[in-house]
């Protein structure tokens, strides 16, 4: 399985953007992924999580972020709505498959005060 993550740049507080995670290797209707992120001197933490059934998301971006699955591409979405200065990090995403983890190569977001 590869992950391709895409979509990060620079926008200003209150903006949106909109992550990309394109899968191949395998289906994502079979892959629970999920998005993390990592700040500068923090450690990754889990921001939202997608699985064929449910999604989960970190308090901190509850009612912000919105994390789906697009079957059409093989792609997961990150919708990051209403950003803030505090959601700037470098963000990955990431998914098991036959027990071996897996994580895109991470893009970075800066939101601007």
């Amino acid at each position: 399985v590869q992950l391709q993550a895409s979509g990060g740049g620079l926008v200003q507080a209150g903006g949106s953007l909109r992550l990309s995670c394109a899968a191949s290797g395998s289906f994502i209707s079979g892959l629970a992924v999920g998005w993390y992120r990592q700040a500068p001197g923090k450690q990754r933490e889990l921001v939202a999580k997608i699985t064929s059934t449910t999604t989960d998301y970190a308090d901190s971006v509850k009612g912000r972020f919105t994390i789906s699955k697009d079957y059409a591409n093989n792609t997961v979405w990150l919708q990051m709505n209403s950003l803030k200065p505090e959601d700037t990090a470098v963000y990955y995403c990431n998914t098991y498959y036959r027990r071996r983890e897996y994580w895109g190569q991470g893009t970075l977001v800066t939101v601007s005060s």
